[in-house]
């Protein structure tokens, strides 16, 4: 394994670890959604998107996660409102990204989605 891939490998198993141990509140499950969120900022090569995607499987959403070749990251992300905005919340108190702007739209269900996923 080369040096980079062994570091990227352990960020990875830390933020799976660190997002395994986040206390989930219980959640007031309200209106089902689908959300299409472009996050703005330092949020690649800092582990965004696996974070993102763990937390998500974690609050049981599903939609997918990709980076830009802006720089940008893009998500959509479906499922009950309040753990969609518990996730953008989560997502915005991390030290190593910073997310200077979110733009969150609102987007049509997919019935067929059962999971999350890293594109």
């Amino acid at each position: 394994m080369k040096p980079i891939e062994a570091l990227k490998s352990a960020r990875n198993t830390y933020i799976c670890h660190q997002v395994n141990r986040v206390r989930l509140p219980d959640f007031e499950e309200n209106r089902f959604v689908r959300r299409h969120i472009t996050f703005h900022g330092r949020v690649q090569k800092v582990g965004f998107r696996i974070e993102l995607a763990q937390m998500a499987e974690r609050l049981e959403l599903t939609g997918w996660v990709k980076n830009a070749e802006n720089g940008e990251v893009i998500a959509e992300v479906q499922g009950f409102e309040s753990r969609i905005r518990f996730l953008l919340k989560f997502m915005n108190s991390l030290k190593r990204i910073k997310i200077r702007k979110m733009d969150n739209k609102p987007h049509s269900i997919r019935e067929d989605e059962t999971t999350f996923k890293i594109l």
